[in-house]
């Protein structure tokens, strides 16, 4: 099993990225099922079930959530090119970029469980 030195500032951006889309998870769940104000809808009955999907009225965001969702999606973009173009990568054998990758990826996982 292969491992890697990662450089600081790379392991500093990957958990900077995970933060972050958490942050954006979790703000999302807060906001209305559409982003655009649309009416509610209810789907016919399902076959061999009594359920029937729906949603109520959306009203929409709001300015200020349309601006925290793009905030949150330039950050998630701007961490995502400093991890991937990380000068690191072109040091990393060939065929173990994918393997490298995935354990920083989960690398704040290991230390979490020290």
């Amino acid at each position: 099993m292969a491992t890697y030195d990662f450089p600081q500032d790379l392991r500093d951006a990957q958990l900077a990225l995970h933060q972050t889309r958490a942050a954006y998870e979790e703000y999302a769940r807060t906001l209305p099922w559409s982003a655009e104000p649309l009416p509610g809808w209810e789907a016919e009955k399902q076959l061999h079930s009594g359920f029937r999907s729906a949603k109520p009225d959306s009203p929409g965001y709001t300015e200020e959530q349309h601006a925290e969702v793009a905030r949150f999606r330039a950050e998630l973009l701007e961490l995502s090119i400093t991890v991937s173009t990380h000068p690191f990568w072109e040091q990393v054998e060939r065929g173990r970029v994918v393997d490298a990758r995935m354990r920083l990826k989960h690398q704040h996982e290991a230390f979490e469980a020290a």
